[in-house]
């Protein structure tokens, strides 16, 4: 599945064009590296946002085309969640 949609699909974040805007901007890093939106994520990557003044460190648990609400929290663990300094 493509990063910009994963994003979407698992809600980290809300809208499958924010998402592409951010991989364009690099603000969206994969085991280390920017990424383009196109990357083709699979279970154990690593993602690092940098969300605003914040930096989410997220490890890909699972990849869906699509999840519900309450199950998009399930295709990712949390890592880190810290302002960004």
């Amino acid at each position: 599945m493509r990063l910009d949609k994963y994003l979407k699909v698992s809600r980290i974040i809300k809208r499958r064009t924010v998402a592409n805007e951010a991989c364009d901007a690099g603000r969206v890093l994969v085991n280390g590296k920017v990424a383009r939106a196109s990357y083709e994520v699979k279970p154990d990557d690593i993602l690092e946002l940098q969300l605003g003044s914040r930096v989410v460190k997220a490890q890909i648990l699972s990849v869906n085309e699509y999840a519900r609400k309450g199950e998009a929290e399930e295709l990712y663990k949390i890592l880190s969640d810290e302002p960004k300094a």
